[in-house]
């Protein structure tokens, strides 16, 4: 039945902080959205709407679901890892086990949602990364 992941929903009271982690950190863009009564944006990568933003005046209480984290396969390690630094994120770097040794780059949105980004193992990674295997700045 299921054919492949569509997309996200967040919810925020922080719109713009939200916008610009993606958008500008992370290279998605903004697109069209049909007129819900509610405000937010939807966030694009491609041509495909992937994450969906929802804005709030106050986060609901008690917070809904367990979403763990959202992954995304990415291209540009050290690049990536660098523009991520500029902006004094907090991220954490690692080889995933087994034959595949992709790399997992792990940090978190303004919202305090864990992002995964996957890269390929044949990327390079930078000089330090191993010093990355644990959560810095």
């Amino acid at each position: 039945m299921i054919q492949r992941l569509d997309h996200f929903t967040i919810v925020t009271d922080q719109l713009e902080a939200t916008r610009a982690f993606y958008v500008d950190l992370l290279g998605m863009r903004t697109g069209p959205r049909p007129p819900f009564p509610v405000p937010g944006l939807w966030l694009y990568v491609q041509d495909r709407p992937v994450l969906h933003v929802v804005e709030v005046n106050q986060m609901p209480m008690p917070r809904r679901g367990a979403l763990d984290h959202m992954a995304y396969w990415a291209e540009g390690l050290t690049d990536t890892i660098a523009r991520l630094r500029s902006y004094s994120v907090n991220l954490r770097l690692i080889r995933s086990p087994g034959a595949i040794r992709t790399w997992q780059l792990f940090f978190n949105d303004p919202n305090g949602i864990e992002i995964e980004l996957d890269f390929s193992e044949t990327e390079t990674p930078p000089e330090d990364w191993r010093s990355l295997s644990g959560r810095v700045s």
